[in-house]
């Protein structure tokens, strides 16, 4: 009766079952796993974004598929502070957050059974976002040698006949890095070589740290990229630490002709379904006005966060934090004297911590914990204290 793109492992994993059990137990979590902004203990300025949201031109219904042009504007002024130059807001889309950006774009540039190549470790929803638009991935591989880097062999092995597009995440989730200046321009030239699509999730853009003693020069945003046929994405859900105003777009660089042809088109898909609201539309200059205020929090807890987990990695030998240079996350190296999953589920079960195992995120190998660096202060700090504790004794 169903279709196969939905044929999905729905059973819950053993990961998930320790956690429903110990919250159906009533015992304490200590969550280094919080990542929504929202529930972190951070403060918003209710006024301005409800105020934001009663705009009367809201009431009025404008038709426009690539989105109202006031808002539009909104971002090409982002890109301009972003360094990016003069971004027409003519070759911007919004879309109802980055999920449908991606789905957007697969439909733009892929057959079904067409392929899309994603770097491990990654985000695990690209799986569902391609699945569901008949979309194949092809994974290639981020290596670690004092710092992340795109594995150009790796890459190329994964490029096939029915390859359309690239994917990267700048800088990537969870492992934090940034795409270099000299692996942007690899990129460039494969793709313009083969004629394929690079597709830009921007969305961990705005939160690079500072003195990170990465070798790389860091590329800044994509959204000026002319040397091939470039697609960014972002939206305001960490922009502006709004993931419940679902908001995002696209925009659209490279060869002036690819771009024109491809906004037809995607003007085309988005006419289609009018997906996003018209409060948020005209909300949307004044809630991106407001990432500078959580911007400037969420850094401070960011930085505070691995000072706390610096101090506490130094007193020990067994567990390694490997660098970061943006996000909001922390990957540590672990004894793989076990599966992560197991790990991650002795940490609950003896010590009340949650933490996320390498391979929800496609790591090539054990040994891995994600972690997150939203949360609060005193959480984090005693969450790392027994997880550290936990590990020693393995």
């Amino acid at each position: 009766m169903f279709s196969q793109r939905t044929h999905w492992n729905l059973e819950e994993n053993a990961y998930t079952r320790a956690l429903r059990r110990h919250r159906k137990a009533g015992k304490r979590v200590l969550d280094l796993t919080a990542s929504n902004p929202t529930s972190c203990g951070f403060q918003y300025d209710e006024t301005a974004i409800l105020g934001a949201l009663g705009d009367p031109a809201s009431l009025r219904y404008e038709p426009e598929p690539k989105g109202i042009p006031s808002a539009r504007a909104a971002v090409a002024r982002y890109y301009g502070e972003k360094g990016a130059g003069a971004v027409d807001p003519e070759n911007l889309i919004l879309t109802t957050g980055t999920s449908e950006a991606y789905s957007f774009l697969f439909r733009l540039l892929c057959e079904p059974g067409d392929e899309v190549l994603i770097a491990h470790p990654s985000y695990p929803l690209f799986d569902f976002l391609a699945t569901i638009q008949d979309v194949k991935l092809r994974p290639f591989q981020f290596v670690y040698d004092h710092g992340w880097q795109i594995d150009f062999h790796s890459l190329r092995e994964a490029l096939g006949e029915r390859t359309r597009a690239i994917v990267v995440v700048h800088p990537n989730n969870p492992t934090g890095q940034f795409i270099g200046a000299g692996e942007a321009d690899e990129l460039n030239a494969i793709c313009a070589t083969r004629g394929l699509a690079l597709i830009v999730d921007e969305v961990f853009l705005d939160y690079g740290m500072k003195d990170t003693g990465a070798a790389k020069k860091r590329h800044g945003t994509f959204a000026a990229n002319g040397a091939a046929l470039t697609f960014v994405l972002s939206g305001l859900s960490k922009i502006a630490a709004l993931p419940q105003m679902k908001l995002g777009w696209i925009a659209a660089t490279g060869p002036a002709e690819l771009v024109r042809e491809s906004m037809a088109r995607l003007e085309v898909v988005a006419d289609t379904y009018l997906s996003l609201n018209a409060p948020l539309q005209c909300a949307l200059p004044a809630l991106l006005a407001q990432r500078v205020a959580m911007q400037r929090q969420i850094a401070a807890r960011v930085e505070s966060s691995l000072a706390e987990l610096d101090a506490l990695l130094s007193r020990q030998k067994p567990v390694s934090r490997l660098k970061v240079e943006g996000g909001w996350y922390a990957v540590l190296r672990v004894p793989a004297v076990q599966s992560d999953e197991e790990l991650a589920i002795r940490l609950l079960e003896e010590r009340g911590v949650l933490a996320h195992p390498g391979h929800f995120y496609d790591f090539a190998e054990p040994g891995y914990l994600v972690i997150s660096l939203l949360t609060p202060r005193e959480e984090f700090a005693e969450g790392a204290r027994e997880m550290l504790a936990c590990v020693g004794r393995l």
